[in-house]
């Protein structure tokens, strides 16, 4: 039996493929649990550094699994939900970086908006397809909307038509569209940035990012002027300040093959 998601990890690098193609990787019960085990995995795995997220065919996802979601259809009870598993890559200490390779509609959106950085192949057609189907993109909002100004979420969500890649970044659903061809190196490129980031200091940026817009200044300076002072005095902040002043790499930066 096929494996709804394939799981590698090599030199830091915990790679998660959606790998049902034949369904266009939709959203059903064994695609979202595989999603939460293997990103579950890689959280706790003290030598992953960072996630890639992405997909085997033509289509990243094409959101929920209609097909199961039919009446009469049985499923089982899942391990994780989709919001769930949303939760687990925001909330994650280690970055998740999409690699956008294909068609990119409804749920799907939501995983590449949900990531912290997202490449798409310029091929890619990525939409908020919800309305056409009489419903809306109610779960996904959740992530989308903080990336999107007002105007471009109204037409977007109201017409649902499927946007070029291109266009979807310059909205920031996706960080980066570029051509097929330069996909991978692209994404190489980017994950070789962040694993030279020490773990909490990523940990850390992610939280702020997320935290921070929602604090009142004074509430920001209470949380975050203790934080900074305690990762500058770490182990982790001791070892790449002097790694920086003898310049070399920091202990936890991946070794080249």
């Amino acid at each position: 039996m096929q494996d709804a998601t394939l799981y590698d990890v090599s030199r830091g690098v915990a790679t998660i493929t959606l790998n049902m193609p034949e369904r266009k990787n939709a959203l059903g019960v064994a695609m979202i649990d595989g999603l939460g085990t293997h990103l579950a995995a890689a959280i706790a795995d003290d030598s992953v550094r960072c996630v890639v997220l992405t997909n085997t065919g033509n289509t990243f996802c094409a959101g929920a699994d209609l097909k199961s979601a039919t009446p009469g259809v049985a499923t089982r009870e899942p391990k994780y939900s989709f919001t769930e598993f949303l939760d687990m890559v925001i909330d994650s200490p280690k970055p998740v970086i999409g690699r956008i390779a294909g068609h990119c509609t409804g749920g799907g959106v939501g995983l590449a908006a949900a990531c912290d950085i997202s490449v798409a192949a310029q091929s890619s057609l990525i939409g908020f397809t919800e309305v056409r189907l009489g419903v809306a993109p109610a779960v996904i909002s959740v992530v989308v909307l903080p990336k999107m100004r007002r105007g471009d979420a109204l037409e977007t969500f109201l017409t649902g038509e499927r946007l070029p890649a291109e266009r979807a970044a310059e909205l920031g659903i996706v960080n980066y569209a570029v051509p097929d061809e330069d996909l991978d190196t692209e994404v190489a490129e980017i994950v070789a940035k962040v694993v030279r980031g020490g773990p909490r200091g990523l940990a850390l940026s992610k939280q702020l990012v997320a935290r921070v817009p929602e604090m009142t200044r004074a509430e920001a300076w209470e949380w975050v002027a203790p934080a900074s002072t305690e990762l500058f005095q770490s182990e982790e902040g001791q070892a790449g300040i002097a790694a920086f002043r003898e310049r070399r790499d920091a202990p936890w930066v991946p070794e080249a093959e």
